[in-house]
């Protein structure tokens, strides 16, 4: 059996990782058999990160090498249709996502002291005592040096609010009166950057990042409209 591994369900999201979100959405468009396995502590994942597939005893280590893997094994269906300029565009995007959009997201829940205790009762509230104690905060200082690092790290508040907004803003404008991000059909981008908007949107509680995505009125129909037409939702079912 092909098992997912993906982080255990937290603020309200089933599936709390846009990362794990995206191959799940991607191994439901294909058509491929799969079971969720979940894993509360990344370290013990191939590359200290989730998600990692174990696909028949082959291991494939982060999202984005598995969808290289899902397109060969499915004789390119994952990008089935897609001219060189939608992908080249879509590629585009999904870096703006993940790899700007996500560590604001990231920031908005970690960084903020009064959101963090949500973070502690998450990812660490079964942990036994002391580590309950302990581990949150260690984490806690890793994560400020990781967004240092990034780069975001050095700007105020008010200057990742306009980050995000500008981020945000893109993808507004490339989705237009559009259903999906690259046109009428839905693709496999996005797979990639719906989850990014949909962790920040229906986070629980809301982060100071949720109200920005509010800004924009086609979002909140762009990602419902990605997630109905997969039928995989990342909120947990009430």
């Amino acid at each position: 059996m092909n098992t997912l591994y993906t982080f255990p369900a937290a603020f309200g999201l089933r599936n709390v990782s846009p990362f794990c979100l995206k191959v799940e959405m991607a191994l439901t468009y294909l058509n491929i058999e799969f079971e969720i396995r979940e894993m509360s502590d990344p370290r013990q994942a191939p590359k200290n990160k989730l998600p990692f597939m174990d696909f028949n005893g082959e291991i494939i280590p982060d999202s984005e090498l598995i969808f290289e893997y899902l397109d060969r094994v499915s004789q390119g269906k994952l990008y089935a249709g897609l001219s060189a300029e939608q992908k080249a565009k879509g590629f585009a995007f999904a870096r703006l996502a993940e790899d700007h959009l996500y560590w604001i997201m990231v920031a908005s829940r970690w960084l903020d002291a009064s959101w963090f205790p949500n973070v502690t009762r998450g990812f660490f509230g079964k942990m036994p005592i002391p580590m309950r104690w302990i581990v949150p905060s260690v984490a806690l200082k890793q994560m400020k040096q990781t967004y240092k690092l990034q780069g975001l790290g050095a700007h105020t508040l008010d200057e990742q609010k306009n980050f995000a907004r500008r981020d945000l803003q893109s993808i507004s404008d490339a989705v237009g009166e559009n259903s999906f991000l690259l046109g009428a059909e839905l693709s496999a981008f996005d797979f990639t950057v719906a989850p990014q908007v949909i962790g920040i949107l229906d986070n629980s509680p809301e982060t100071w990042l949720t109200p920005i995505v509010r800004e924009f009125d086609n979002l909140p129909v762009y990602v419902e409209r990605v997630q109905q037409e997969i039928g995989v939702f990342a909120r947990i079912a009430v």
